[in-house]
């Protein structure tokens, strides 16, 4: 089971209260959950009815054949951030990134959404920043034991091997 996130992923329900949601099909323009997720994957929903102003926001799974998701966690809602009781009526269940679980670039291509240094410049990683070409061995010199590889465009076959020592070797 993986965790899968699609554009365009939408379907109707009629499904009522707090448990599963069975899928109805998709809205016209946009692809099943089946087809965008996938059997048993999980993904960020979210559910509306707007008539009754009733929404959440949460993380599902979907069953084996993908004909129901799951609310396994709600992130928030209008019940208070707990699981909503859904009134009778026509919803819209769309696959959605939370805001909170997003991780991205503002304006000035600064990291939104992390903390600590985990995603910074190329300077505060490396003391000697090195682009790598093929058949050439570079040793990266890191304080913080990790190191970030790409973009790599490569047109012939390759192999990576990274050793403890921080050594990357393209052959």
């Amino acid at each position: 089971m993986a965790l899968v996130i699609n554009n365009r992923v939408r379907e109707l329900t009629s499904t009522t209260g707090t448990g599963a949601v069975t899928l109805g099909g998709a809205v016209g323009g946009f692809q099943t959950f089946a087809a965008g997720i996938g059997n048993s994957n999980t993904t960020y929903y979210a559910i509306s009815i707007n008539s009754e102003n009733e929404w959440e926001v949460g993380l599902g799974t979907l069953n084996g054949d993908s004909s129901t998701l799951t609310r396994t966690t709600v992130l928030e809602s209008s019940n208070s951030d707990s699981a909503v009781d859904f009134s009778a009526g026509s919803k819209e269940v769309f696959c959605t990134l939370p805001a909170e679980k997003a991780v991205y670039l503002d304006a000035s291509d600064d990291p939104v959404g992390v903390t600590g240094t985990d995603i910074t410049t190329e300077g505060d990683f490396f003391s000697n920043w090195t682009n790598v070409t093929a058949n050439l061995t570079t040793t990266l010199t890191t304080a913080k034991n990790r190191m970030i590889i790409g973009p790599i465009t490569v047109d012939d076959t390759y192999t990576w091997d990274i050793e403890g020592t921080g050594t990357l070797t393209m052959l």
